[in-house]
C-alpha cells in the first residue's frame, strides 16, 4: 500500500533530518516566488488574490506532476517521491527543539532567550518576562501543530481518500494527497510572508490560510488531548477563545494550557487561562513533550486512514 509508506517515509525523514538544508528547501524556493508580491500595488486585494489562487496551484500541480512521472518507473518510486514531497510540507521537529531551547535559556541567558524567540513567534520580546516568552514558545510549538503538521497531513489523506473514492490507480491517488499537501503548504507560506494587517496584499491570502486550517486547528487540539489523555481539556478551553484574534490557534494552544494548568498569553492580546501562573520551565518541557506525542499520533493516524482506504494493492 504506497499511501501509507509514503506517510512513513515523510514521517522517517523528520525523525531523521527535521528539515532540508535551507538552501535547497523547496519552502525557500517558494518563498521567493511570494517575496515579488510584498509590495504597493495599486489594486493589492486583487493581486492578493490571484497570488493565493495561483501560487498554492502552482505548488500542487508541480508536485503531482513529479509523483505521476515516478509512478511511471514504479509504484515505490511515486511513494518515495510522495514521501518526500510531504516530508517537506510538513514541520514539526526542528520548531519544537528551538522551543525548548529557548525554555531552557530563559533560566540561564534571558537576552539569549529573547532572541531565541523570533525564530519561534511574531511578537517583539525585548520587554517579555522569562515566564511570558516560555508561554510564547509553548503557545508557538501548539500552533506549528496544528499549521505546520496536521494540515498537510490531513490534505494528504484528504487527495488519496478522494482519488480512492473516485477508483482511480493508487498512483494517481497518491499524486492527488501529495499535491494537496503542497498546496496547504504554499497557502501558509502566503499567508507567514503576507498575512498582516499592515499589508493589503495578504488580505486574500490570510482568509484563505484561516479557511485552511479551521478543521486541522481542531484536530490539532484533539490530538493534544488524546495525547495527553485529557478529553475534558477540549471543553474546558472553549470559554477563553473569543479573546483569540485567530479564528484557529486558539484550540490547540487553549487545549494545550488546559492541560498543563498554566496560562498562556499574549500580552495585551489573549490570555488563556488555564492556571494562575505562567508556565514554568519543567512545565513548559512537559507541554512541548506533549505536542510531540501529539505529532507521532498525527502521523499513525494518517497511515491508519491511508491504509484503510487503499485496500490491497
Amino acid at each position: 500500500m504506497i499511501a501509507p509508506l509514503a506517510v512513513l517515509i515523510a514521517a522517517a525523514l523528520e525523525l531523521l533530518v527535521a528539515e532540508p538544508p535551507a538552501r535547497v528547501h523547496p519552502v525557500a524556493w517558494l518563498g521567493r516566488v511570494v517575496a515579488p508580491l510584498d509590495r504597493e500595488w495599486g489594486r493589492p486585494r486583487v493581486v492578493g488574490a490571484v497570488g493565493a489562487l495561483a501560487v498554492p496551484l502552482t505548488a500542487a500541480v508541480v508536485v503531482a506532476i513529479l509523483v505521476v512521472a515516478a509512478g511511471r518507473v514504479s509504484a515505490w518510486l511515486a511513494a518515495a517521491v510522495a514521501g518526500v514531497a510531504l516530508f517537506v510540507a510538513t514541520s514539526l521537529r526542528m520548531l519544537l527543539s528551538e522551543a525548548r531551547s529557548t525554555i531552557a535559556a530563559t533560566q540561564t541567558d534571558l537576552d539569549a532567550a529573547r532572541r531565541s524567540l523570533r525564530a519561534l513567534a511574531g511578537r517583539d520580546a525585548e520587554t517579555l518576562s522569562a515566564g511570558q516568552i516560555r508561554s510564547a514558545a509553548v503557545e508557538s510549538a501548539a500552533e506549528n501543530l496544528a499549521d505546520g503538521l496536521v494540515a498537510p497531513l490531513a490534505a494528504f489523506v484528504a487527495g488519496v481518500v478522494v482519488g480512492q473514492t473516485a477508483t482511480l490507480s493508487p498512483v494517481p491517488s497518491l499524486a492527488l494527497g501529495a499535491g494537496g499537501a503542497a498546496w496547504v503548504k504554499a497557502v501558509n507560506t502566503l499567508d507567514s510572508m503576507l498575512g498582516y494587517r499592515s499589508k493589503p496584499v495578504g488580505w486574500a491570502p490570510a482568509r484563505l490560510d484561516d479557511a485552511v486550517m479551521w478543521l486541522p486547528a481542531r484536530i490539532g487540539a484533539l490530538l493534544l488531548a488524546a495525547a495527553a489523555r485529557d478529553p475534558a481539556a477540549l471543553l474546558s478551553a472553549r470559554p477563553w477563545l473569543d479573546g483569540v484574534p485567530s479564528p484557529n490557534s486558539g484550540w490547540p494552544m487553549g487545549v494545550l494550557a488546559a492541560v498543563h494548568d498554566v496560562r498562556l498569553e499574549k500580552p495585551g492580546v489573549y490570555a488563556l487561562d488555564g492556571g494562575e501562573q505562567l508556565p514554568s520551565k519543567e512545565i513548559s518541557l512537559r507541554a512541548v513533550r506533549t505536542v510531540a506525542v501529539a505529532g507521532g499520533l498525527a502521523y499513525a493516524l494518517a497511515v491508519a486512514t491511508t491504509a484503510a482506504v487503499g485496500g490491497p494493492q
